[in-house]
C-alpha cells in the first residue's frame, strides 16, 4: 500500500514536470491542461480508495483510477505524435503507466473476486 502511494504521487510529480516542460500555447497548453488532469489523479483515485467503506466502493475508485491512467496514455501518445515531446523522453513515463495499470487492474480483478 505504502510503495503503491509512493509511486503514484511520484508518477504525478513526473506529470507536473511534463507539463510545465510543454509550449504555454496552442496544443501544447491544450494537451498539457488533459494530461495534467488525468495524470495527478491517479493518485488521487487511489488514496481514496485505500478510505473506502466496502469492497464495491475500492473496487470502484480503484477503476477509476485505472480509467485516468488510460487517458493519461492517450494524451501521452498524442504530445509524441504531435511532436511536442520525443519518444525517447516520453518512454520511461509511458512505461509508468504501463505499469501501473497493470498494477490497478490486478487490484480491480481482486477486489472483485472478493465481491463475488
Amino acid at each position: 500500500m505504502e510503495e503503491l502511494k509512493a509511486r503514484t504521487r511520484n508518477y504525478s510529480l513526473r506529470i507536473i514536470k511534463l507539463y510545465d516542460s510543454l509550449p504555454a500555447r496552442g496544443a501544447g497548453r491544450v494537451i498539457g491542461e488533459q494530461v495534467l488532469r488525468s495524470g495527478t489523479s491517479v493518485g488521487a483515485h487511489y488514496r481514496e480508495a485505500i478510505r473506502s467503506r466496502s469492497s464495491a466502493e475500492y473496487a470502484a475508485k480503484i477503476n477509476s483510477g485505472l480509467m485516468e491512467l488510460e487517458e493519461t496514455l492517450y494524451w501521452l501518445e498524442l504530445l509524441e505524435g504531435a511532436g511536442l515531446v520525443t519518444a525517447d523522453r516520453l518512454a520511461p513515463l509511458m512505461d509508468e503507466t504501463s505499469q501501473l495499470t497493470a498494477i490497478m487492474v490486478t487490484l480491480t480483478k481482486k477486489a472483485k473476486r472478493q465481491r463475488s
